[in-house]
């Protein structure tokens, strides 16, 4: 009789140590799907903040860049036609014009629109690499955490605990469609 009871306290204190396992499984699991949903806020945020200071960067170093080329294209047609004395005025306009570039493009070489061009391309890939896989391992844990709420025994525990199946990370079709970038 005491070994029938100490047989059946055990298999009490299994089950209950089995029940406790797997409910802290699944709130680890659930921690971990916290933790890749706020990676995924975290992504879209970085995406958001890179793509918006460097388009407004790209813009004003390009709008700079067009303003002086223009300056330099009309300072070069205003020579055909012109007096001397106008030649003159041009090419003092011209070489302070060039002397600018020369000095900004000295001070500042990162300010020239193909280095932020490529910097912007890049910042672009390494934003959406992030968002990935951010989204990656959201749908991981999802996806195993979907699997172990349905697998029996655990299935037991889950259904007790009121544990449904959660849903993928997806974009809306108006989303999955490439984004427009307007310089």
């Amino acid at each position: 009789m005491i070994v029938l009871l100490v047989i059946l306290l055990i298999i009490a204190f299994l089950f209950l140590s089995w029940i406790v396992k797997t409910s802290n499984k699944f709130k680890i699991m659930q921690v971990k799907i916290g933790e890749a949903d706020a990676g995924i806020g975290v992504a879209l945020q970085k995406r958001y903040d890179t793509l918006t200071k460097l388009m407004q960067t790209v813009k004003a170093y390009a709008k700079h860049e067009v303003d002086t080329l223009t300056k330099m294209v009309e300072l070069r047609q205003g020579l055909s036609g012109a007096s001397i004395a106008e030649k003159a005025d041009y090419a003092h306009k011209l070489d302070s014009a060039a002397s600018q570039i020369q000095v900004v493009a000295e001070s500042y070489p990162e300010l020239r629109s193909s280095d932020n061009y490529r910097q912007f391309q890049d910042a672009i890939l390494d934003s959406e690499d992030h968002l990935q896989a951010a989204r990656r391992l959201y749908n991981n844990n999802v996806s195993a955490f979907n699997q172990a709420i349905v697998v029996f025994p655990a299935s037991i525990i889950a259904n007790a605990s009121h544990l449904a199946p959660l849903g993928f990370f997806e974009i809306e079709e108006a989303k999955r469609q490439d984004v427009v970038i307007d310089l």
